[in-house]
């Protein structure tokens, strides 16, 4: 738990400063969310325990506006900056050091079985409001900026991604527009 703390820290600008400015870390929805799933949900869940993952997780959901599968699952130093209305989708897995801001959506599409939600790599910030869909898969080192909506296509690792539908602008650090034609990479 204490990492977890520390991660919120570390990546919330409104917190650096005076020891007691950090302890607002304890208000933050986000970490409640996921101190809930790490440590009661999600363990349920893995032990084919019926009914209270789901229980707790929408429990969770009640008083924190943000909604986690007790199914997903999740790496270490995930934070949610705001939190509310973050869905994350049972088959969701999410990589290391990531950041979703509110409003993010990890959803299925209605038209697959077995894996249905998006893979995350590490180190991938996911801006407001922003909808991935379906298995795909999102490599590491990804930015996806705030909007950026219906993503269902596999994102390569080093890209940024915006607009609506969702498309790469940046690879590696490269503008990419036309690159990506030649290369045939589809977002």
């Amino acid at each position: 738990m204490f990492e977890d703390f520390k991660v919120i820290v570390a990546n919330d600008p409104a917190l650096k400063g005076s020891a007691v400015k950090r302890l607002e870390v304890i208000l933050y929805p986000g970490l409640y969310a996921i101190i809930f799933h790490r440590y009661i949900s999600h363990p349920l869940y893995l032990l084919n325990i019926p009914f209270f993952p789901r229980l707790v997780s929408q429990i969770m959901r009640f008083f924190t506006g943000i909604e986690i599968h007790p199914g997903a699952k999740i790496g270490k130093g995930f934070f949610i900056d705001h939190g509310m209305g973050v869905v994350i989708g049972e088959t969701a897995e999410i990589g290391k050091n990531c950041l979703f801001y509110h409003s993010v959506t990890l959803g299925g599409t209605g038209n697959h079985t077995g894996k249905r939600h998006p893979s995350i790599g590490d180190n991938v910030m996911i801006g407001t409001h922003s909808t991935l869909l379906g298995p795909i898969k999102v490599g590491s080192n990804v930015k996806i900026g705030a909007e950026t909506t219906i993503i269902m296509h596999d994102v390569p690792s080093g890209a940024t991604v915006v607009g609506t539908p969702g498309r790469i602008v940046r690879l590696n650090g490269k503008h990419c527009d036309k690159e990506l034609e030649k290369t045939k990479i589809k977002v």
